[in-house]
Parts: C-alpha cells; structure tokens; sequence
C-alpha cells in the first residue's frame, strides 16, 4: 500500500505540472491562476494545495524536474563512445525537438525571474547546478582527449549556455526561425571553442595585436 499511496502521489504531482506547464506558456505566468490550474488538471483546489500552496512552489517543482531530467542526460553524454555525436544528439533534443510549449514555459520563468526574487533564486540555483555539471562533463572529455585539455572552462562554459539561450529565446520570439537550419552552425562554433587551446588562442590575440 505504501509503494501505490507513493506512486499516487508521484503522478499527481506529475499530472499538476504538466497542467501548470499549459496554462502558463498559453496565458503566461501572471494571468494563470491557481483555480486555472486545478480545472486543467482536473482536480479539486484543496487537493492541489495539498502538493503545490502557491504558483512559486509549482515553478519550483518544474524546475526541479527539469534538473533531474538534465543530470540524466549529462551523465548519457558523459559516458557517450563520441562525445561530439553525443552532444549533437544532446543540442537537437533541447534546441530543436522542444515543444514548442516547453520553449515557451522557460521564456515565461525567465521573464518573471527579472521580477520575482523566488523565481530567480531558483532560477540562479539552476545555472549553477548545470554550469557545474557541464564543467565536469568538459574536464572528463579532455581527459579522455576528446576536446582541448587548457580550457578557460567558466568562459566556454558561459558561452554554451548563451548560445543555447539565444537559441531558445529566439524559437520563442520569431516564428520563422528555424532552429534546424541554425543548428550545424552553433555546433561548429561549439566545436572550435572545445578543440581551440588557450595557447593557441594567446598566440592568435597576440599576432593580431602586432
């Protein structure tokens, strides 16, 4: 009885954000009430708040799915046979293959972080998480030499997560853009970061200076 009342509850929890995840990236954050929230999720409002007492503590939720779901797929790529196949694999799902309503639920959390001191907490706690897995990933795929082993590792790391932010931001914004076509560039702007030494960098900053 135990495992079943556990497994309930997992999939009410589920089944709430998922219904919160709708009603956030079709009305937005703010106009999404809670009442919105039970209808979509088909429940009642006293059962609701039993898991979620506020749409910060929904957000925060969210998050924490998405960051189980992150660390998974850092640790597939951290044992993949190619890591540059593997990261491609990884950049398609994310970038390309995202709903288009997960794209623009992030665009929504992202907005109200600037606002809500909450939702930015979370949202800091978040980068710093993935900006220490991926540094990880990076110095174990230098290890293995598969990428450039001298890396400014903040700086390349930084620029990664920007490029994929643009990317998802610019899905969300402009329904013209296609982020296949993209794609095969910010791959090789990714690769040239990851296989370019900081030696061989200096050298380049330096001739050019002269």
């Amino acid at each position: 009885m135990r495992r079943a009342n556990a497994q309930l509850q997992l999939d009410r929890r589920t089944a709430i954000l998922e219904a919160a995840q709708r009603c956030f990236a079709r009305s937005g954050f703010h106009q999404s009430s809670m009442q919105e929230i039970c209808a979509e999720a088909r429940m009642s409002p006293g059962n609701l708040y039993r898991y979620f007492p506020s749409k910060e503590a929904i957000i925060a939720g969210i998050c924490e799915r998405d960051r189980r779901d992150a660390a998974r797929d850092f640790a597939a790529l951290d044992t993949a046979p190619d890591f540059f196949k593997g990261l491609e694999g990884l950049a398609r799902h994310y970038l390309v293959e995202r709903p288009a309503e997960e794209v623009a639920l992030w665009t929504e959390i992202m907005a109200e972080s600037r606002r809500n001191p909450e939702i930015s907490a979370l949202m800091k706690e978040g980068d710093a998480d993935i900006t220490a897995r991926m540094t990880d990933m990076l110095k174990h795929a230098g290890a293995r030499g598969e990428i450039a082993t001298d890396l400014d590792y903040p700086g390349v790391v930084a620029a990664m997560m920007a490029l994929a932010d643009g990317l998802t931001w610019r899905r969300a914004v402009d329904p013209d853009f296609n982020a296949e076509t993209a794609l095969p560039s910010v791959l090789r702007m990714v690769h040239s970061l990851l296989t370019t030494p900081l030696s061989a960098q200096s050298r380049s900053n330096n001739g050019d200076e002269k």
